[in-house]
């Protein structure tokens, strides 16, 4: 079981990958990808006259302001990336599906009532906020589909217990699926080689990390990073085997990642 994390952040190869993910299907392998939507989702909130926001939480990580227009922007532009990776697997001969983490209640997330950020020196909080943290993953939906021998192809939305559509981190939310099904590896495709030591100087790639090396590298870690190596913490600590960080801009990047290209972390 292979889950692929496809990075939302421009330069990242999504023709080499859905072709390096037919390739792998084709040969028996069962694949989730969950896709991210950052970029598209910047350029459609330009469109629509609602420019993003990004706010920085006191702890340090960086993340999109998300009131209930901005949810529905997201989800409008998750959407769109959705279909057209599905529309490109099945072009390539693959039985792809497509579906959002509310979907039959796939990801179920708790809503973030209330954030904490950092603004111009001060602290403040933030309450019309809908994003979440995944918390449980309908295995069962996700193995009859995979059963049925379908690529399955999830967009990073959540629903929370009582019904309401959440944004969620994809790489977080990759790292839930892959441990509800306990997948042997987990990918998270980016737009870098991997963790680099000196961001964004690609010639100091890290190849291991130790798992007992996630926090301290992770504390220090250019901020999108920090959300990949939580995502690694908590794939690990779910039961999955290896966590590989890389590049999603090669030709067949996938399948690099299980040949060990990147950061690895087991």
């Amino acid at each position: 079981m292979i889950i692929v994390k496809i990075g939302g952040a421009a330069g990242v190869d999504v023709e080499h990958t859905c072709e390096d993910a037919a390739a792998l299907w084709r040969a028996g392998n069962r694949l989730v990808l969950i896709h991210g939507g950052s970029d598209e989702t910047n350029r459609l909130a330009e469109q629509l006259g609602q420019p993003p926001r990004f706010v920085t939480s006191v702890s340090g990580h960086t993340s999109r302001l998300t009131d209930r227009r901005t949810l529905e922007i997201f989800a409008m532009a998750t959407a769109a990336i959705n279909r057209r990776l599905v529309e490109r697997l099945q072009a390539l001969g693959v039985n792809a599906f497509g579906l959002s983490g509310i979907d039959g209640r796939l990801i179920e997330g708790r809503r973030k009532e209330a954030i904490r950020i950092v603004e111009h020196g001060r602290q403040r909080i933030v309450r019309d906020d809908w994003t979440g943290t995944p918390e449980r993953v309908n295995r069962e939906l996700l193995t009859s589909l995979l059963n049925a021998g379908l690529l399955l192809v999830v967009a990073p939305l959540a629903i929370s217990p009582a019904g309401e559509m959440l944004n969620i981190d994809g790489d977080r939310g990759a790292a839930a699926i892959a441990g509800a099904l306990r997948a042997e590896t987990l990918i998270l495709l980016t737009n870098v080689p991997g963790l680099l030591r000196r961001y964004p100087d690609e010639n100091t790639l890290i190849r291991h990390l130790p798992r007992a090396a996630l926090g301290d590298i992770g504390s220090s870690a250019e901020g999108r990073m920090r959300k990949k190596l939580l995502g690694a913490a908590e794939a690990l600590a779910a039961g999955v085997q290896r966590v590989v960080i890389s590049d999603g801009r090669l030709q067949a990047p996938i399948s690099a990642a299980l040949q060990g290209a990147g950061t690895v972390i087991e």
